[in-house]
């Protein structure tokens, strides 16, 4: 089932909405039929029949994760770092205005349960607003390889999980922008790994091999890998809004803005060093002027008189 960031359908209402728990909400209900519904996103697993909104609907939910204030719905190209699961994103959000606390718009509209996942179809996976207890290290995510450090759905009959992010993810995806062809989720056995425990199989987009994650291949040219890790950003908005993901994947930086700020801080860097260069400078040559190499004030050696004095003198 293919799976695309711009193309899932969101069934709103312009109104205050609650959203309580999903670990002890039952999955598809919402109450009786004048209980207005919360906002709904479509996951690969979800039923058909979502409607979109008109975008100058106002949408306010009032999420459990934060009680206090209502959240917004909005759409702005800052970098921000989600509160639920933990994960940079940018564009699409539900934000608080009363305070900086921001979640993805897949995170507060995360359903209960996913039936029949196609990453996952064996089991159901139930949403945890919290990271499983145990051992010195985060859990780690099955289907992109990072740490699971909030929001996850994880699975009760093994130890299968992944990000609100990873779920939006499908066996087959279609990003035009990175590929013209779609890509298929190789199964795990068909990565092969080298003596390090590194995939052989490197992406094309990052340019690197990486020891955990899944990988989706051209289902055309069978020639074009992707990290499902490096697929996140076209789904969480960085893609879009011009940030780049860091080697090590972590704090995403701005393209533009990013070489715009290393060119400055290096103008002001040069410009400071050159002050302090010439500072020192000019206290060090007073310094040794003034002191000799015991520490006593040196004497000045006798000026010598001009040929004019001289010449005074003799007369």
């Amino acid at each position: 089932m293919k799976s695309r960031a711009s193309s899932s359908s969101i069934s709103m209402q312009a109104a205050i909405l609650s959203t309580s728990p999903p670990n002890y909400s039952p999955a598809g209900h919402g109450g009786n039929g004048n209980t207005p519904q919360p906002p709904s996103i479509e996951f690969p697993t979800s039923p058909q029949g979502c409607t979109s909104i008109s975008s100058d609907a106002a949408v306010l939910v009032t999420h459990y994760s934060h009680p206090k204030h209502p959240l917004a719905q909005l759409t702005l190209p800052e970098l921000f770092a989600c509160a639920g699961c933990k994960e940079y994103g940018a564009g699409k959000r539900f934000a608080c205005q009363e305070c900086d606390y921001q979640l993805h718009e897949f995170c507060v509209l995360s359903p209960p349960l996913l039936r029949s996942h196609p990453l996952h179809p064996q089991h159901q996976l139930v949403f945890h607003s919290r990271p499983k207890q145990g051992g010195i290290k985060w859990p780690k995510c099955d289907i992109c390889g990072k740490s699971c450090r909030g929001f996850t759905f994880r699975c009760r009959a093994c130890s299968f999980q992944m990000h609100p992010c990873c779920a939006m993810l499908s066996t087959e995806i279609t990003f035009p922008e990175l590929h013209p062809h779609p890509l298929k989720l190789l199964p795990p056995r068909q990565l092969q790994l080298s003596n390090a425990g590194e995939s052989l199989v490197s992406c094309d987009r990052c340019k690197k091999r990486r020891s955990g994650g899944r990988v989706y291949r051209c289902a055309v040219c069978n020639n074009y890998h992707l990290h499902a890790l490096c697929a996140k950003p076209l789904i969480n908005g960085l893609q879009e809004n011009g940030f780049q993901t860091a080697p090590d994947h972590d704090k995403p930086s701005n393209t533009v803005l990013g070489t715009a700020a290393r060119l400055a801080s290096q103008v002001v860097i040069e410009f400071i060093g050159g002050l302090i260069e010439g500072f020192g400078e000019g206290f060090g040559q007073a310094l040794v002027q003034s002191i000799n190499p015991r520490g006593r004030p040196r004497r000045r050696s006798p000026t010598r008189p001009s040929a004019e004095a001289t010449t005074a003198a003799s007369n």
